[in-house]
């Protein structure tokens, strides 16, 4: 991209992002192709849940359950996700970035309460989720807003010491380990793995000095890869990525992938048809959640991955588009919230694509907007709320009125 005016306002200071010129503001309330994008999302996994689910019931695992029961929920836990999404975009940025430390402490209270084994509920070995009756809540889909939020406030007020890389970076890098060691010891490292590229997404955006920042990036990559050669289970999954048909992971820890590539080769170009999916008919374990798209997969075949992929990568693309123009706007709170929010969605869902294309090794990451679970589609759809209503501000300003 050409330097200057036209550049992203990387490693500019605060002052300087009023003169840069960002993308051009039509004169309406928000951006509504996003809106129909987000839309297109949430109404295309509705259908791909409860065409996934649909058999779940001749399972005796599930066997108490209607065949509509899980596309019932997810639509249940979109509503509720919908309506906190209105009450989001209710809130001025100046009011969210006042939020953002108190959001932070309350996520930190809650990830050590779900640890509690009255309080925390544990699924397959994991105490992720606090009963509330309607839904389970998971605390870590929380975290990763309130990290997000927390660091764009954190640069904000950071903006005069961003080239002091230990004054800057240090007391982030503390909260984020702090939010680390909780999500560990669920254990979630899904979650964390997120949290961490959307802090260091922030402080990348925000400025931070660059040399160190890479260093820094090396460090990370280190330590995960640590955790990873430490952990027998973990160390199981990698191994079983790097050979999944074999005799000794094909019915084991290479399952899962084996079966959503089989699910991908049935769909060849054009795929069975919806509803038509045989993987999902108890072959693929978790169908309706990680593994979703392995039945888009089989049902729409690769030109209906090409267009699911498509909608990410412009959903991604405008919400950064969104906070550059804030940036510009001189809103740098509002500019790396938004940055964050697009780093976060595009990173997740490279990952969730990744694992089950069988480029990346397994791991519990949804596809946003579009997997069955409650606590991921409420919080996704209240950050791209954010998003809007700082597009909403945007425009505002854009026009010469108040936010």
């Amino acid at each position: 991209m050409a330097g200057g005016s036209d550049g992203l306002p990387v490693r500019l200071s605060s002052r300087s992002y009023g003169g840069t010129r960002g993308p051009a503001v039509r004169d309406m309330g928000f951006d509504q192709p996003l809106l129909w994008v987000v839309v297109t999302l949430l109404a295309w996994g509705l259908v791909m849940v409860y065409s996934a689910s649909i058999a779940l019931p001749d399972n005796p695992r599930f066997g108490n359950y209607a065949p509509t029961h899980f596309v019932t929920r997810h639509a249940f836990f979109m509503s509720i996700g919908l309506l906190a999404a209105v009450v989001a975009f209710q809130f001025p940025m100046h009011v969210w970035e006042k939020l953002a430390p108190w959001l932070f402490a309350l996520t930190l209270v809650l990830l050590a309460l779900v640890l509690i084994p009255q309080l925390g509920k544990a699924v397959n070995g994991a105490r992720r989720w606090i009963p509330l009756g309607v839904m389970n809540f998971q605390p870590s889909e929380l975290a990763k807003l309130a990290v997000l939020l927390y660091a764009a406030d954190y640069m904000v007020r950071k903006m005069e010491v961003k080239e002091r890389f230990f004054r800057a970076v240090m007391p982030m890098a503390f909260a984020v380990g702090v939010v680390g060691m909780l999500l560990l010891a669920q254990p979630d490292m899904g979650a964390f793995m997120v949290i961490v590229v959307i802090a260091m997404g922030i402080l990348f955006l925000g400025g931070v000095n660059a040399r160190m920042f890479f260093l820094m990036a090396l460090v990370v990559i280190g330590a995960f890869a640590v955790m990873v050669m430490t952990s027998e289970f973990r160390r199981a999954r990698v191994f079983a990525y790097l050979d999944p048909w074999s005799v000794e992971h094909a019915l084991g820890k290479g399952y899962q992938l084996s079966h959503s590539l089989i699910a991908f080769g049935r769909g060849e170009i054009f795929g069975v048809g919806l509803g038509g999916s045989v993987e999902k008919l108890h072959w693929l374990p978790e169908a309706h959640t990680d593994f979703l798209l392995a039945v888009i997969g089989e049902e729409f075949g690769l030109i209906g991955v090409l267009l699911l992929i498509g909608l990410f990568l412009w959903l991604t693309r405008r919400i950064m588009d969104i906070g550059r123009q804030a940036i510009a706007l001189d809103q740098v709170f509002s500019g790396l919230v938004a940055q964050g929010i697009g780093v976060w969605m595009g990173f997740q869902a490279f990952i969730n694509i990744g694992v089950n294309l069988g480029a990346l090794p397994t791991k519990g990451l949804t596809l946003p907007l579009m997997s069955y679970g409650g606590s991921a589609i409420l919080i996704n759809l209240v950050a791209l709320a954010i998003v809007l209503r700082i597009d909403y501000e945007n425009r505002q300003m854009m026009r010469g009125g108040r936010k």
